[in-house]
């Protein structure tokens, strides 16, 4: 079943351990300049603000953060273990600090420019870093509104997949044990 934009922004107007499985499916696209990649998502994380010790709002609005807290939609971008850079979606009312990591994707356009971008050929989108190297998203995005048409990276709707697999957080020390990683099943076994 395709999505459409509207249902998208409603899909993300919720909390995030229901947002997030719904965007399995949607293509992440960033048009840099004249190149575009496009980018399935596949494995997404839910964090749930001061409700949620391992997210970055848990402690509340600070200026790194504050996108989290902003409309459904809003790119958050942040530096992980000071070398790659991350990105989540806002999601639920504004004020409320919650969000969805981008874990993984498969690239669908633009095949080439992602393996220059990550220096490689294999495993171009399997982490929620290279995600981000992959599609050239870099601090400077942190903010983006991800349903204006003009924005350098957008969410586009796409097919949901057949079957989505929830699953314990990884990479984390805090409430790892709450099932909101989520990934399409195509992608499990890889």
């Amino acid at each position: 079943m395709t999505r459409t934009i509207t249902s998208l922004q409603q899909a993300l107007a919720g909390p995030p351990e229901e947002a997030a499985p719904l965007l399995l499916g949607n293509i992440l696209v960033s048009t840099i300049g004249d190149e575009v990649v496009r980018m399935r998502i596949t494995e997404v994380e839910a964090y749930k603000g001061a409700e949620d010790p391992a997210s970055h709002a848990y402690r509340g609005r600070t200026d790194r953060n504050s996108s989290m807290f902003e409309r459904p939609g809003t790119l958050y971008c942040y530096r992980s273990y000071g070398i790659h850079t991350c990105a989540n979606t806002a999601t639920g009312p504004v004020g409320q600090g919650w969000g969805v990591l981008i874990r993984g994707g498969e690239v669908v356009e633009g095949r080439g420019l992602a393996e220059r971008r990550r220096g490689r050929q294999e495993e171009l989108s399997n982490g929620p870093g290279k995600v981000c190297q992959a599609l050239g998203i870099t601090l400077d995005r942190d903010g983006t509104y991800l349903f204006d048409p003009r924005s350098a990276v957008r969410l586009e709707p796409g097919d949901a997949p057949e079957m989505v697999v929830a699953t314990p957080r990884i990479g984390i020390s805090k409430a790892k044990e709450r099932p909101w990683r989520f990934v399409a099943v195509s992608q499990v076994s890889q």
